[in-house]
């Protein structure tokens, strides 16, 4: 330990027990403030539509802006993250995000929201980078599974919460006050960041034998490389295609439960709005119980398989894959509560599938490019949801969502065997 770090990890401040495990809930409160901020255009649409005199295919194009902007700029934030760092690079974003947020309220038709959800998209993408890199940052590798489930919870729950909290702000402030309040509830997200939130080398409360713990298998950190040049590094990595393939056969079905699900349950099971309301948040709250189920997952397979870290982590992802197929059986059932069952399955086998792939960026990269890693991963997915999201506006109404379903159901077993001969560890041979 260098002298700065003993000075800092040894100071008079208060010491807290287990400060990795506040610093990733503060990091959760963030991403879930991102969530609502990001969904609070959807629980919005039908009234911005109408004030704003959109057409449903010029908010489509609102909509688009957006992923557009994340799938770009998730590399570019992570590559950002890494070279400024997790504090001021992420305080950044979400400053942006936030404003942008803030001045939705100002908008006066498609185009101008358009521009401002391309900028809260580009900024709102740090979110998946940083996400790794606080895992890298704060625990040792033993533990990065676990926290990567944790850490995915932000992710769901903050989908789940966003309607109540939306239409609550909605109904005492209207569409333009639920935009502010919204956007300056992150801001104070910010605050809470900036304060509370240093690296483990710097931070005032961390204990000796706490930081001692968390550096006890780290890798040494390794010089700042150009966006392009970390960019080229990367591609040549087996490891990388064997995690953002997965990654791209994954998220069509994130993208169906946030963005379609709804219309589907209306339009093809016959349910009224409020009996939606009323069951539709169910699979993002299975997807928050396999987050959480994910880390200890791979205990398991340690446990009982004597599987490496790297692959009890892949065991994990692939149980995961094999709860997708619980989509295809959605082709054969007509009940809208067994529908909602199957999706739910759905829900908590993705999140299950994306926490590990995200614990895999932090375990098989350097520290100094995960970020970056991450936000690759994440674009990865992204274009699959922007692509998929077309597909289904495309041919939804002539075969209808159930081939997609099946489609859906079986992805991620493709995934699976990407993700287990080129990321997989094999066997060493005994001489």
């Amino acid at each position: 330990m260098s002298n700065d770090v003993v000075k800092a990890v040894s100071s008079s401040a208060r010491k807290f027990k287990n400060l990795r495990w506040y610093i990733l809930i503060l990091f959760l409160i963030g991403v879930t403030v991102n969530y609502i901020t990001r969904n609070s255009l959807g629980i919005l649409a039908s009234e911005l539509i109408s004030d704003l005199k959109m057409t449903t295919e010029q908010y489509s194009y609102v909509v688009a802006s957006f992923q557009l902007a994340y799938t770009i700029f998730q590399p570019l934030c992570g590559w950002f993250i890494d070279v400024i760092g997790l504090k001021i690079g992420f305080a950044i974003c979400a400053v942006i995000w936030s404003v942008a947020c803030m001045l939705h309220a100002g908008a006066g038709n498609w185009i101008q929201l358009a521009i401002l959800r391309f900028i809260m998209g580009g900024s709102e993408a740090g979110a998946t980078p940083a996400n790794a890199k606080v895992i890298a940052e704060w625990f040792p590798k033993k533990e990065r599974p676990v926290a990567a489930g944790w850490a995915g919870v932000g992710f769901s729950i903050g989908a789940m919460l966003a309607p109540p909290i939306i239409v609550i702000f909605h109904v005492a402030l209207g569409w333009k006050g639920a935009f502010i309040v919204s956007g300056a509830l992150a801001l104070v997200w910010v605050l809470l960041w900036w304060k509370f939130y240093h690296n483990p080398d710097k931070h005032p409360n961390l204990s000796v034998e706490e930081h001692q713990y968390i550096e006890q298998d780290q890798e040494p950190v390794q010089e700042k490389l150009s966006f392009f040049k970390s960019i080229k590094i990367l591609s040549k990595e087996r490891k990388f295609y064997g995690i953002c393939i997965p990654a791209f056969l994954a998220e069509p079905a994130w993208a169906v439960f946030s963005f379609w699900v709804p219309l589907y349950l209306a339009r093809e099971m016959g349910m009224e709005l409020k009996q939606i309301a009323l069951f539709a948040w169910l699979p993002f709250l299975a997807a928050d119980l396999g987050s959480i189920a994910s880390g200890y997952l791979t205990k398991l397979y340690i446990k009982f398989f004597g599987f490496t870290r790297i692959n009890s982590v892949i065991a994990s992802s692939v149980t995961g894959a094999f709860l997708m197929l619980s989509l295809a059986l959605i082709a054969v059932t007509k009940d809208p509560y067994v529908v909602i069952l199957l999706i739910s399955i759905g829900g908590f086998g993705h999140q299950v599938i994306s926490c590990m792939l995200s614990a895999l960026v932090v375990d098989c990269f350097d520290k100094g490019q995960v970020a970056t890693m991450n936000g690759l991963r994440g674009s990865s997915a992204w274009i699959a949801s922007f692509l998929f999201s077309l597909i289904i506006g495309a041919f939804s109404e002539t075969i209808g969502f159930n081939p997609l379903f099946v489609a859906m159901g079986f992805f991620d077993l493709i995934g699976a065997i990407f993700l287990i001969t080129l990321v997989g560890e094999r066997r060493k041979h005994q001489h």
